[in-house]
């Protein structure tokens, strides 16, 4: 299978053959502010040095670093970053540094017109967690109150407009209700559907197998892990024989706070960060990632996403290649 059929646009082959100290940034993501209004029981708190709310300046100008490498994609997430106050001005930035796909992180619960609001400023894609089939257990999923129902009018509207694609974290309390959720997503009108199961559960999720293959047809990341999973392999987690190397140090970046991280898992899981902040990031990732085992630390061992360990392998493969 070639990366672009997974589904996920950041990744191709193109990417996996070139990808060096030099190639361009394709994906950065930047955690806004560690606030939410919502309390997913499945959630992953910032560590401290990540927490609270960067400067709309900051925010800007790791922006423009990114860009002057000629930046791809960047993502927008949090904690919920609707929350963040300049948002909009920080979408017009990226916008205005000819960044191709400008992504939010959302949990969907924000205004009807900030969104539309945000679409106008640049925002071309648009992940909405969207963990149950109906209101009782949404809310419960997320611990909020009444929120659900605004939450679905957004997706459905978004979706109207431009790329939609919602994040399914299955844990025990939703496990029996995923394919409902999978169908009533797929109902909505979204581009894709992807499946996780969440860092405290991570099983394969058997029922999923049974999707009906209309439904995956029309969603290429959902399919992609339906089928990884019919063949009884986990979102999460690497094998013997995947890669040892995180070919993503290279040209991918996260920062939360005045720090960048080897990847979103691995912040999120507590992981440390590569180094701070500085016109030197790029430097400092490749250095790391000339030492960095993944398969001799626990967080990688377990967490790695299967679409990570896929490119990483294809790197492998372009490298070999070449030897």
């Amino acid at each position: 299978m070639k990366l672009e059929e997974i589904g996920f646009y950041t990744l191709c082959d193109k990417r996996a053959e070139e990808i060096s100290e030099s190639s361009p940034m394709w994906r950065c993501e930047m955690i806004l502010t560690d606030k939410c209004n919502f309390s997913c029981s499945y959630c992953r708190k910032m560590r401290p040095e990540c927490q609270g709310r960067m400067a709309t300046a900051e925010a800007i100008h790791r922006t423009n670093l990114w860009a002057k490498d000629g930046l791809k994609h960047i993502r927008y997430s949090g904690g919920e970053p609707t929350l963040h106050t300049d948002l909009i001005k920080i979408v017009k930035n990226a916008k205005s540094q000819g960044i191709d796909r400008i992504a939010l992180s959302t949990n969907g619960s924000a205004s009807h017109d900030l969104y539309l609001s945000l679409v106008r400023a640049g925002v071309n894609d648009f992940s909405i967690s969207l963990d149950a089939c109906c209101s009782t257990l949404g809310d419960a999923m997320s611990g909020s109150t009444g929120q659900y129902n605004n939450v679905i009018t957004n997706i459905r509207l978004l979706s109207r407009l431009t790329y939609v694609t919602v994040g399914v974290v299955i844990t025990e309390d939703n496990l029996y209700e995923v394919n409902e959720t999978i169908e009533f997503a797929h109902n909505l009108g979204v581009a894709d559907i992807r499946i996780i199961s969440a860092a405290q559960f991570n099983e394969i999720l058997e029922s999923v197998t049974e999707v009906s293959d209309e439904i995956l047809d029309a969603h290429p990341i959902l399919k992609y892990r339906v089928n990884n999973m019919r063949e009884e392999r986990n979102v999460r987690g690497l094998s013997e024989n995947d890669s040892h190397k995180c070919y993503l140090l290279n040209d991918d970046s996260v920062i939360g706070g005045d720090y960048h991280f080897p990847c979103i898992i691995y912040m999120r899981e507590g992981g440390d960060p590569v180094g701070k902040v500085n016109q030197n990031m790029r430097k400092d990732r490749i250095e790391f990632f000339e030492t960095f085992d993944t398969h001799l630390d626990p967080i990688c061992q377990k967490n790695c996403l299967d679409v990570c360990i896929d490119f990483n392998n294809r790197c492998e493969s372009f490298k070999t290649i070449e030897v």
